[in-house]
């Protein structure tokens, strides 16, 4: 029987929709708007073509977006009020004993199975026809699937495991399990920092050590100015899947090493290349990592414990579509409704990590030269086919960069 919740969930659930739905046409209208004119300031840097390009790229993932909007909202309602939850924890119930921790895993694996089922094909058209489309995609059928089976066997083999401990923690730590559950997610979300690069990685991409040339010169003496210590520089043929670049850190602690995409070091010259590490560097020296760490890790308590006064409420389970309550429902129901009550918490962390953002490109300038980020950041927009013209509201609630005419106006004396 439908309850306060039910109605509090569906308006919750129709405004975070029709928000996404209306950003995303207003980002549309904006960038279509700006199609035929570069902004004044890349004038000199990218053609029209190069402009107009990134301009229907980010149309056409935009539009998508929009069916995914609908598609993921019609999913949730049919996983809660729908009965989708009751009907997986039933389906197990004729071979497991309902409540216990191998029903409960059952049911969560159940869950996510028809949420990949449901997302394959979208996730196929996103990489072969829009990605593909605008000259982006390398990736085979073959290697999709190879992906998609070693993605799976990764998530089982770690996530099985932490599926039974949560749940054995949330039946037999009393009313404080929340409190457990959180130290337990904690640790495995930081062990998983440290073997991601070592054991992880690997399995989908070969990484080449760079130990000679101009880059690791380069990159050598950036790491000494700044007092950084490293696993060591590779190379991953990141080409394999997609042309666009990138560069990031892996690992945490001893662990940490730096990757540059086989597709970056072609297209940025070596100087280039070090301003955009100087850029990553920062967020390491500034404390970004660990402040967004323990930005999440609050939050997650925060949940943990709303869930933990909710998981006894009868209320809780009839509102959204649940009639045999256990453990293993009420995570799953806390897990699909949580994203639509904290939908507009977007915008507040989105703004935190732009102004992140800046300060690490602030970073940047003190140990490289900012021109050379200023050049680094165009080729890469312009390569990347990331629109220079972001609707602005649309931009302030997802954008977790600043646009690119305001991260250039900041390097730009």
């Amino acid at each position: 029987m439908p309850n306060a919740l039910t109605w509090l969930f569906l308006a919750a659930l129709s405004t975070a929709s029709a928000t996404r739905l209306w950003l995303a046409q207003r980002h549309v209208r904006h960038v279509r708007a700006h199609r035929d004119a570069v902004p004044a300031r890349f004038a000199t840097e990218i053609p029209l073509a190069a402009h107009q390009k990134a301009a229907d790229y980010t149309v056409a993932k935009t539009r998508f977006a929009m069916v995914d909007t609908l598609v993921g909202a019609a999913l949730v309602v049919l996983l809660t009020l729908g009965g989708g939850i009751q009907f997986l924890g039933e389906t197990w119930s004729s071979s497991l004993a309902s409540g216990a921790i191998a029903h409960g895993t059952a049911l969560l694996l159940s869950l996510f199975f028809v949420q990949a089922l449901v997302s394959l094909p979208l996730s196929l058209y996103r990489t072969f026809r829009i990605e593909s489309r605008f000259g982006f995609n390398r990736m085979t059928l073959g290697l999709y699937f190879s992906d998609l089976a070693k993605q799976t066997l990764v998530a089982l083999a770690l996530g099985v495991p932490l599926i039974l401990a949560v749940l054995w923690l949330m039946q037999r730590m009393g009313e404080h399990w929340w409190l457990y559950v959180w130290g337990v997610v904690t640790a495995f979300s930081l062990g998983l920092q440290l073997i991601f690069p070592a054991v992880i990685l690997p399995l989908f991409n070969k990484f080449t050590p760079i130990t000679e040339g101009e880059l690791a010169a380069r990159v050598t003496r950036l790491l000494e100015r700044c007092g950084f210590k490293s696993r060591g520089l590779y190379l991953m043929d990141g080409s394999k899947r997609s042309s666009h670049g990138n560069a990031f850190f892996a690992g945490f602690g001893a662990t940490k090493r730096i990757v540059l995409f086989d597709t970056l070091v072609e297209r940025l010259a070596p100087s280039e290349v070090e301003a955009v590490l100087a850029h990553e560097l920062g967020h390491y020296k500034l404390h970004h990592i660990v402040k967004m760490i323990a930005l999440s890790s609050a939050l997650s308590l925060a949940g943990l414990w709303i869930l933990g006064q909710l998981i006894g409420e009868p209320g809780f389970y009839a509102g959204l579509g649940v009639a045999t309550p256990s453990t293993a429902a009420a995570l799953a129901l806390f897990m699909l409704v949580v994203p639509e009550f904290t939908f507009f918490l977007h915008p507040l962390l989105a703004l935190y990590s732009r102004r992140r953002e800046f300060e690490a490109d602030a970073y940047a300038t003190h140990h490289a030269e900012a021109r050379e980020l200023v050049q680094a950041l165009v080729k890469l927009y312009k390569d990347n086919a990331a629109t220079l013209t972001p609707d602005p509201l649309h931009s302030a609630f997802y954008d977790s960069h600043p646009s690119a005419a305001a991260r250039i106006a900041r390097l730009t004396p």
